[in-house]
């Protein structure tokens, strides 16, 4: 997917509030948490994409971590803390 980074905040947002139904409706997690996966992969690319991807099937398969943003952390990551750190590696 070729967004821009405010439509993926937006998609972001949404998706982990969608991820918040399993905590009303536990099963929804046999079904939520192999494709919040695949979806991570295809937001974020590359070796990030897919340690996100783990990081999204485990959080979501276990029980009580369903309140952990993963998507949103994965957008402020990668458009947050990543680009201050080749901003410090380029301006040296």
């Amino acid at each position: 997917m070729n967004l821009s980074k405010n439509k993926k905040l937006v998609i972001s947002i949404v998706l982990d509030a969608l991820g918040y139904v399993s905590i009303i409706f536990p099963p929804f997690d046999f079904v939520w948490a192999p494709l919040s996966a695949y979806i991570m992969t295809k937001l974020y690319k590359g070796k990030k994409g897919k340690i996100a991807a783990v990081v999204s099937f485990v959080e979501e398969a276990l029980p009580f971590l369903d309140v952990i943003p993963t998507f949103t952390l994965m957008w402020l990551y990668t458009y947050v803390i990543d680009k201050k750190k080749v901003k410090t590696v380029v301006d040296v």
